[in-house]
């Protein structure tokens, strides 16, 4: 945190190959900092950070209005077409140290396509990333951002129905992880839907007591 009028987000994407994790990093940061195109191979081959500018106008702190920063580490796909496992976890792990130790990690957002049903094997892969990322307590720093909502939205879904008809893995997930989830379009979202994701995420982190996890200790 900069100061009493200023609070900054540190969030990290993780997901497989085309889920969207780049786009899903520039729509929360209002940015194009990730490369992020339609590819027969894993696009993103290392971790990057990108940083939002000054947000106003979505929270308040003792009765004045607080600027919101986000901080956005962007991942490699797990699995990944180019790199091993053990690769990409250590990649992960050694930038979440770089960029947020002195800070902490807010939330780790588990990116998956709401327009594709999610199998127990897809899900096993990237979830035992995030348990050997964060640990025992990972449940209470994850959430869920299930991208290409639009286009289930134009087969018919809204929110309910989805939730009605999603497969018995991703309901498993989602509870595991008290509903912590956001239904995010896969285009550029205007100002509002961004800030709207924005509420609900800082809505998660407040319910976590705004703990953070992967600080390090100073002696």
């Amino acid at each position: 945190m900069a100061d009493s009028n200023e609070m900054t987000i540190n969030l990290v994407v993780l997901g497989k190959t085309q889920t969207g994790k780049s786009a899903a990093g520039n729509s929360l940061l209002g940015s194009s900092d990730f490369e992020s195109h339609l590819c027969p191979s894993s696009v993103t081959t290392c971790c990057s950070l990108g940083r939002s500018g000054r947000i106003l106008g979505l929270m308040r702190r003792n009765g004045c209005e607080s600027a919101l920063r986000v901080r956005v580490v962007d991942t490699p796909s797990y699995p990944h077409s180019a790199l091993s496992k053990e690769q990409v976890r250590d990649m992960v792990r050694a930038a979440l140290a770089q960029h947020f130790g002195e800070e902490g990690l807010h939330l780790a957002l588990l990116v998956l396509r709401a327009d594709l049903p999610l199998c127990p094997d897809e899900s096993n892969d990237t979830v035992q990333l995030i348990q050997e990322l964060l640990g025992p307590t990972w449940k209470d720093f994850t959430a869920v951002l299930l991208t290409h909502a639009d286009k289930a939205e134009e087969a018919g879904y809204t929110e309910e129905t989805y939730l009605h008809s999603a497969s018995s893995t991703l309901l498993s997930l989602l509870n595991s992880i008290k509903h912590k989830y956001i239904f995010l379009d896969n285009h550029s979202i205007i100002k509002e839907e961004r800030n709207s994701v924005l509420r609900k995420l800082l809505n998660f982190i407040q319910k976590n007591n705004y703990q953070v996890l992967l600080k390090h200790s100073k002696e």
